[in-house]
């Protein structure tokens, strides 16, 4: 089980996974550092790290590649450019990659979450998904999904997912940080 006092979060802080990765960091004594940049309203107040201009830049990529490594097109809008750049910043933080959604057909995972998640897969991180369809945890072993029961040993996790998040994937988050790092402080 990992020393909680060395254990940082690092997520977006918006509604749902984010936000609830924040509040049981918070629980359980763990270090958490939001990722946001200007115009962003995030859920979470703790640990807010706004990202200049230029530091956002360094997530940069083509609209085009990701459109092609999500099998799917997203809108050319600057808010949606500033997620993608943000999540380059959670994932390259992040040792552990953490995520709440829906695994698709193809082996992406649906919305914004699934760039973090193909993040974690080019950058060779550890990666677990808690897919809210299937009520179960996934890691990406081998070049594919494998059911699993994830235990974060890292000293740093990447944190995201839905906004929509259902009871059961708030279940299994409170699981997984029991499962990580014991029972929560008093």
């Amino acid at each position: 089980m990992a020393d909680k006092s060395n254990i940082t979060l690092y997520s977006g802080g918006h509604k749902g996974a984010e936000a609830e990765f924040g509040k049981l960091a918070e629980e359980w004594g763990i270090e958490e550092v939001n990722i946001s940049f200007d115009g962003h309203d995030s859920e979470r107040t703790r640990g807010i790290r706004v990202l200049s201009k230029e530091e956002l830049q360094k997530g940069d990529v083509s609209m085009e590649i990701v459109s092609k490594r999500m099998h799917r097109t997203y809108a050319r809008t600057d808010k949606i450019r500033k997620v993608i750049q943000s999540l380059f910043h959670m994932v390259n933080n992040g040792h552990h990659v953490v995520a709440v959604g829906w695994i698709q057909e193809d082996g992406t995972v649906k919305g914004g979450t699934g760039w973090g998640v193909e993040l974690a897969k080019l950058f060779n991180r550890p990666l677990s998904v808690y897919d809210q369809d299937h009520k179960a945890w996934f890691s990406w072993e081998n070049n594919q999904w494998v059911k699993t029961q994830p235990v974060i040993q890292a000293d740093t996790f990447a944190g995201t997912g839905t906004r929509n998040l259902s009871d059961d994937g708030r279940h299994a988050l409170r699981d997984l940080f029991t499962r990580s790092f014991g029972p929560k402080q008093a």
